[in-house]
């Protein structure tokens, strides 16, 4: 699908705030609210919008330590390892990288204990 200048106003607006509203972009565009409607239904559809999310502050909740993981893995077990990765509760990302690590995992603890204490990472 080819965005045209409209399309990436939207999507550079909703970025900064998700939820605004059709009126409210409308107005801030200078664009219909139909308009703004039906291109974000396009953009659901074509799934470049897969879903709408709220940004946490994880130190307000306690998690004041940010830890960056790498893990080496046998080529054959990458995908299930990161699949099971990103189940953990703490986890927040993982991703393929290149070097001499396959994996790269950021993750969340309220402290060094609790990510000490964390048999995941041990």
């Amino acid at each position: 699908m080819n965005l045209d200048q409209t399309d990436e106003r939207i999507l550079k607006n909703l970025m900064v705030d998700a939820r605004l509203s059709a009126r409210q972009l409308g107005i801030k565009l200078g664009i219909s609210t139909v308009t703004i409607l039906s291109r974000i239904k396009k953009l659901e559809k074509e799934k470049i919008i897969r879903g709408y999310t709220a940004l946490i502050d994880h130190e307000k909740l306690g998690y004041n330590l940010t830890a960056i993981i790498e893990i080496i893995a046998k080529k054959n077990k990458i995908i299930d390892i990161e699949a099971e990765l990103s189940k953990i509760e703490n986890v927040c990302g993982v991703y393929d990288i290149t070097g001499n690590t396959d994996t790269l995992i950021i993750a969340k603890f309220k402290s060094r204990n609790d990510y000490s204490s964390s048999p995941q990472y041990s």
